[in-house]
């Protein structure tokens, strides 16, 4: 079986738990401290506030930026659920744009339309490891006086025009273990403000900024201490696993090309995508899903279903019409791209999808 993702825990990590279990400090301690630090300076930011994971980083963003009720967030409906449940968590609502068909992130011009007097920020998903267009979005920000929130849980590393994702505003990571890097689970916010910062270290810890005093309503948002040692390892090795990551794409992008109703995943200009995911697009999904399973591939459709679709959205008014997002959900599917795959592994992925698809002419697609 190749699997659709496979954490990676070497002796490095186990030593780091070991470690951490030994000393005694279990909690939140020194080791999330220099998990923070080095993970500030490798995202190149000032400031690192580590959390349980991605959701509640993105919740800690909504309130240190100050968000509530009648506060409108612009954010995507092609992504996980938390992305838009953020806004939703501090009283806020979530506006949907639709995405770039070619990319699977936010378009500008949608995000444009859909800002009102009520449009305090932008939540941008960084979709599959590859950035939205963060030129354009800052400058788009900048005019309507809105803040970033960049939801980078699936694009550790990825970068475009040279700046990394994460530092183009308040940004939020996941370690969940089919991420690029894990902490088995677990999450960090990182920004350049420091009142955001200090709000989120406030947040993340009962609004506490010491023992028995406490500020503002907060949570018990706080990483243990082994979890940080397994991330201060895993970090040490994201840039060298990114970089399989791309190799791996680059080959299946090569073998894939051409190959009758499949469309590999494009890069940005500027972009430096990570692959979080290989996502293609298909003419005939079921099928193809048919042959990998045959040939013991794995995959994953992300997403089959819009968030303005969701039962939870439908309950609450939403009857968006967002006919990219809602083809996409249609026609994605991502196949194994882990840096563990070996090139044999890689030409069963192949084989798998271009057997079932080669011949059955071209796909006309709506772009």
């Amino acid at each position: 079986m190749i699997p659709i993702s496979r954490p990676l825990i070497g002796e490095e990590e186990k030593a780091a738990v070991i470690a951490a279990l030994s000393s005694g400090q279990l909690a939140q301690g020194p080791r999330v401290r220099e998990f923070e630090e080095k993970f500030a300076a490798w995202a190149g930011t000032k400031y690192a506030v580590a959390t349980t994971s991605g959701t509640t980083a993105l919740h800690v963003a909504m309130l240190a930026h100050g968000l509530g009720e009648g506060d409108e967030v612009i954010t995507s409906s092609f992504s996980f659920i938390a992305s838009a449940n953020c806004a939703l968590y501090v009283g806020a609502r979530p506006v949907f744009a639709d995405i770039e068909p070619q990319y699977f992130t936010l378009d500008p011009v949608e995000i444009e339309k859909r800002v009102t007097p009520r449009t305090k920020a932008i939540v941008v998903v960084h979709l599959f490891g590859q950035t939205c267009d963060m030129k354009a979005i800052a400058n788009l920000a900048q005019k309507h006086n809105l803040f970033v929130v960049e939801d980078a849980c699936q694009s550790h590393g990825a970068k475009f025009n040279g700046k990394m994702a994460g530092s183009w505003g308040t940004a939020c990571y996941s370690f969940y273990p089919t991420k690029n890097m894990t902490t088995i689970e677990g999450g960090m916010l990182t920004t350049d403000d420091a009142t955001v910062a200090g709000q989120a270290r406030l947040i993340r810890e009962h609004g506490s900024p010491k023992r028995y005093l406490h500020e503002r309503l907060g949570y018990n948002f706080r990483m243990t201490d082994p979890q940080a040692g397994v991330g201060v390892a895993q970090l040490q090795k994201l840039d060298g696993w990114n970089e399989q990551r791309q190799a791996n794409a680059a080959y299946l992008t090569e073998k894939l090309t051409g190959v009758a109703g499949v469309i590999t995943p494009p890069i940005r200009d500027g972009g430096g995508h990570v692959f979080h995911q290989y996502t293609i697009r298909v003419s005939d999904r079921e099928a193809v899903i048919a042959r990998l399973t045959q040939r013991g591939v794995g995959y994953g459709i992300y997403y089959p279903m819009a968030i303005h679709q969701q039962p939870l959205y439908q309950q609450l008014g939403y009857d968006d019409h967002l006919p990219n997002t809602e083809a996409a959900c249609r026609e994605v599917l991502s196949l194994p791209v882990h840096p563990s795959l070996s090139r044999a592994d890689l030409d069963c992925i192949v084989d798998a999808v271009a057997g079932r698809l080669e011949g059955e002419g071209e796909t006309t697609w709506n772009t």
